[in-house]
């Protein structure tokens, strides 16, 4: 037989069908033992996890970061604009503040309140209850929003060019199979099944990117990066897409990503998602229960930690593939057939180099831990949702309910959001170039959201109001922006009248710079709010003060081996962006 075929076979076809009962199956026990462990069904367990070992909440924290957005959107922007986007990815840095810096504040808060707190809880005990409530309501409409469709929609685009299945049968197959393993797996679920898909992931991946490369150097890896690096690098009007900072205005990327502030933009949406975004959070604050906090901080920051250095794959995963395809495609008998001016064919890269350059079984193989990274990503957003709604709405109109009780209606929750996704699909797919629209609504939501846990944890005399006034008042900003974004083509349609030629400095500045803007506006209006409006109360202020008591576990909680693993992931995101520059 042809172990080169350039076809999922039945080969193929069988292992992908043996797989996913295996998976199943193995979750299904995992589960039935750890509840009969607990003895009935805790809301506490299911929308938060147990304590888990540090280097499965890396790869959970992992896991729930890589989604179909990862295996189109990346790979696609990699095949078009090669390491532009890299930028996104390497932020391996940016996860070690959430372990070395929010972790601890956030455990000091859960002893306070005598439970595991959400980002809501945070900016109520700190703020008020209207900017906790406020935060609920705009994490949901972005889960929704960008989340949930971006990931159906995504993978059925990855389905369509893997497996050949029409687009809808993959994404409404995806949502619907996500949907059943979320509501009867909970966290405990999304965790096990991110144990499995990790290796699976990172071992496929790497064989798509290796073994492109010899085929695109005719057997030799390091011919092949050669010719990658040749052939991207006089793309784009011969600018090429082989570094990360574009700094003249002739290059093509430079309008979309001028020099610098591609970074700071980056930084901002980056610091958002992984430090308080609650997507994330949820994989560290689950591990506060029933242990001492030396104990619960060292795992947590050992998982954030390990997930530092995973997060620094998927450039190598999916972006670097996708600059190999794009190469591939200008070769005779590589299989790949691609048009960087097609959005359709470049986000169809990394479906392609699987289809086409692994080997027959392989390819089946390989795809299982596509899929359960596609679901457990899904998943992870439907649990978060369904956390936020239990914790933050349901209870404290609902108290003394049974705990079974609040699983049922966290489980609600997650159907619910499901519908949601599903309304919203079609309307998403006329609003144009998918993985932008990603990256813009993250900007426009994101600036708030930094000032206020920033300015919330690390100053004592930022009011309430202020808190209250930034996260509203950004998040109006930021829809006002959006809406211009689609009635202007993003500000690149010519619109005509005074109104739109008075504000066109809001609807044409790059979308970069109107990110950091944002942030400094929203700032400077909490700090001046703070000057008219009543201060925090003691009870505030003591939520985000270090006792000495406190300090000396912080202090106890590390060794110089987690610093000397911190520095290792430091060294190696500057090492990438040296040899990118």
């Amino acid at each position: 037989m042809n172990w080169n075929a350039h076809e999922f076979v039945w080969q193929d076809w069988t292992i992908l069908a043996v797989g996913f009962v295996l998976i199943v199956w193995y979750v299904w026990r995992t589960l039935k033992k750890d509840k009969e462990k607990m003895k009935g069904a805790d809301s506490q367990d299911y929308l938060f996890g147990k304590g888990e070992p540090w280097y499965i909440i890396g790869a959970a924290i992992f896991a729930a970061n890589i989604g179909s957005e990862h295996l189109v959107g990346l790979a696609g922007t990699g095949a078009k604009d090669g390491v532009g986007m890299a930028h996104w990815e390497m932020q391996g840095w940016m996860i070690l503040l959430l372990g070395w810096l929010f972790v601890p504040f956030y455990q000091l808060l859960n002893n306070k309140m005598g439970k595991i707190i959400t980002m809501p809880d945070f900016l109520k005990y700190r703020y008020t209850k209207r900017t906790g409530s406020w935060l609920s309501i705009i994490t949901l409409i972005a889960y929704i929003l960008t989340k949930v469709s971006v990931t159906a929609f995504t993978g059925g685009i990855f389905f369509e060019y893997l497996l050949g299945l029409p687009f809808w049968y993959g994404a409404l197959g995806l949502i619907a199979i996500t949907a059943i393993f979320t509501v009867f797996g909970g966290m405990k679920g999304v965790m096990t099944m991110s144990a499995i898909q990790t290796p699976i992931l990172i071992i496929g991946s790497f064989l798509v990117l290796f073994l492109g490369l010899s085929a695109l150097g005719d057997g030799s890896i390091t011919a092949g990066w050669s010719n990658m690096m040749a052939y991207c690098g006089h793309l784009h009007d011969g600018y090429g897409t082989t570094h990360m900072f574009h700094m003249e205005t002739g290059d093509p990327m430079y309008h979309e990503y001028p020099g610098f502030v591609v970074f700071l933009g980056a930084s901002i949406i980056g610091f958002w998602y992984w430090c308080t975004d609650q997507h994330i959070v949820q994989r560290v604050l689950g591990q506060t229960r029933g242990e001492d906090n030396v104990t619960v901080m060292k795992r947590a920051r050992r998982g954030t930690i390990a997930a530092g250095y995973f997060k620094l794959l998927p450039v190598f995963m999916f972006l670097i593939p996708g600059m190999i395809a794009i190469a591939l495609s200008s070769k005779t008998g590589s299989g790949i057939t691609m048009d960087i001016t097609n959005q359709h064919d470049t986000d169809g890269a990394f479906a392609m180099m699987v289809k086409n350059i692994l080997p027959v079984g392989v390819k089946g193989f390989v795809t299982i831990g596509f899929i359960c990274a596609l679901v457990t990503s899904l998943a992870a957003f439907f649990n978060s949702c369904a956390t936020l709604f239990t914790e933050d709405f349901y209870k404290p109109m609902k108290k003394g309910m049974s705990e079974a009780h609040y699983v049922h209606v966290g489980r609600i929750a997650t159907v619910v959001v499901v519908i949601l996704g599903l309304l919203w699909l079609p309307i998403m797919m006329n609003m144009g170039n998918l993985y932008s629209y990603l990256q813009g609504i993250q900007s426009l939501l994101a600036p708030a959201m930094v000032a206020v846990f920033t300015l919330g944890i690390f100053s004592k005399k930022v009011t309430p109001k202020a808190g209250e006034w930034g996260l509203i008042g950004g998040f109006i900003i930021g829809m006002f922006r959006l809406l211009t974004n689609v009635i202007t083509d993003s500000g690149n349609a010519v619109m005509n009248g005074s109104f739109w030629n008075s504000t066109a400095w809001f609807w044409q500045t790059n979308w970069l710079i109107f990110e950091c803007w944002l942030l400094v506006f929203i700032i400077a209006l909490m700090i001046v709010v703070s000057f008219f409006t009543p201060a925090p109360t003691k009870e505030q202020v003591e939520a985000i003060t270090f006792t000495g008591d406190y300090k000396k576990q912080i202090k106890e909680s590390f060794n110089i081996w987690d610093i000397v693993a911190t520095l290792g992931v430091v060294a190696l995101c500057a090492a990438f962006y040296i040899y990118f520059w």
